[in-house]
């Protein structure tokens, strides 16, 4: 983070979303982190957690929940939303930058980067 100033909070959120691959929301990052900075508020967590999906160190998805929910993995990759628990996951596939390419063959823009997400029934849903 270098662009940044140092923040204690904001480095807090992003080591433990670094620790996570369920894509946590804010409330659940702030109930996590505030055991390591006590006095930190849940608008302070998302401020930071607005800032860092702003400036590309994190990802902010939302899934129709009425939560969003943010991954550490600010690389591009596609993501799968349960349509029954609201879970995320990653989904691991080949390069889509190709996808870019298509998009911009009839568009008079420029499309410069996608954000990909499945949605349907998980393994846990699909079983129920």
């Amino acid at each position: 983070m270098a662009t940044l100033n140092r923040s204690k909070s904001r480095e807090a959120i992003v080591r433990f979303l670094m620790t996570r691959k369920d894509h946590p929301t804010a409330e659940v990052i702030y109930n996590n982190v505030r055991q390591e900075c006590p006095k930190i508020s849940l608008g302070t967590v998302y401020r930071n957690l607005t800032l860092l999906s702003d400036i590309g160190e994190i990802q902010k998805i939302s899934c129709g929940d009425a939560s969003e929910h943010f991954d550490g993995n600010a690389k591009p990759h596609p993501h799968f939303v349960c349509n029954k628990c609201h879970r995320v996951d990653d989904l691991e596939m080949d390069d889509l930058n190709f996808l870019n390419t298509l998009a911009n063959q009839k568009f008079g823009g420029i499309v410069e980067k996608h954000q990909l997400i499945f949605y349907g029934k998980c393994e846990f849903c699909k079983e129920n």
